[in-house]
């Protein structure tokens, strides 16, 4: 849990927040830091669309990061429910206390029901934890791949994201005293419910230009040759280009730049690209095509822009 010495105000302004998080090594263009500026100073959800792979979990991290403020995910799958996404009672425990109150001759049902259903038997998940008052502030709350789950869970956020609070029948209301910054993202997999997007302010993540995914590695994998990275960036770019199953994302580049600098790469050669396509490809179709004649050809083609840039 970060430190509440050690929390920030929310940035007062677009550049604020791009230095903000530029100082965690995440490059944004402005569009991106608008968005986030907005979504924090009006406190709304951010919902981000975009492939995967492009570094949308990633701005829910480094905003927890660089705030200093707690980071609450739920990560999202088929067949996600309340008991998992939101409170659960621990009925063992329950049980136990049920069998000593008997035990002990206690009579009053009633007295039985209120004491095991209290909230020292509550578990709470992320959704519940997130409504809890921090010294450090509002948490962070990442809902990461909505798309994941179920449409009927859907129906479960919308209490939490108009009023940010939960309601647990055996206990009430329970409403967060300052609303968490909630970062929902999705990679599309399916279309997300109008009612959960009106609630949020919208950014699409799509893949970094040349200039930004250049800038990204530099920050992410300073020790890559700068020969290598920027050869490193443009095939990645042309690769992108082509049509394949599942394009590469800003983190298989990252993955890519690291594992080429494990075999003391100073540039690439179709050999050493051919050797490594399992690290930027994550499909044997996508592999195949590109492998061979292809990645020399991709290869040649980046030799040359570089060479007239």
């Amino acid at each position: 849990m970060p430190d509440p010495i050690n929390s920030k105000a929310s940035p007062d302004t677009i550049e604020a927040v791009q230095k903000l998080l530029a100082d965690e090594r995440y490059v944004a263009d402005r569009s991106l830091a608008t968005v986030l500026f907005l979504g924090l100073r009006m406190g709304r959800p951010l919902f981000l669309e975009g492939e995967a792979g492009v570094g949308k979990t990633e701005i829910a991290k480094v905003l927890a990061s660089g705030l200093g403020r707690r980071l609450v995910r739920l990560q999202c799958y088929e067949g996600l429910d309340v008991a998992s996404a939101v409170y659960e009672w621990n009925y063992t425990a329950q049980m136990v206390e049920i069998r000593i109150a008997e035990a002990e001759g206690m009579a009053d049902r009633g007295k039985i029901e209120a004491g095991v259903f209290s909230e020292r038997f509550l578990i709470k998940r992320p959704l519940l934890q997130a409504l809890e008052p921090d010294p450090g502030g509002a948490p962070v709350l990442l809902i990461d791949e909505l798309d994941r789950a179920d449409e009927a869970f859907e129906a479960f956020l919308l209490e939490v994201l108009s009023d940010f609070q939960v309601t647990i029948p055996e206990l009430g209301t329970i409403k967060a005293p300052e609303p968490p910054i909630v970062i929902i993202t999705s990679n599309r997999t399916r279309e997300i419910h109008d009612a959960i997007k009106r609630r949020c302010l919208y950014h699409w993540v799509d893949y970094p230009d040349a200039t930004r995914e250049r800038a990204i590695l530099s920050a992410k994998v300073p020790g890559a040759p700068e020969r290598l990275a920027s050869q490193v960036v443009a095939f990645v770019q042309r690769l992108r280009e082509e049509d394949l199953f599942k394009l590469p994302g800003v983190a298989e580049t990252l993955d890519w730049a690291q594992a080429l600098i494990e075999l003391d790469a100073v540039a690439l050669d179709p050999d050493i690209i051919d050797d490594t396509l399992g690290v930027l490809l994550k499909y044997q179709d996508d592999i195949q095509r590109i492998e061979g004649s292809e990645a020399k050809r991709l290869l040649d083609d980046v030799k040359r822009e570089l060479k007239d840039a």
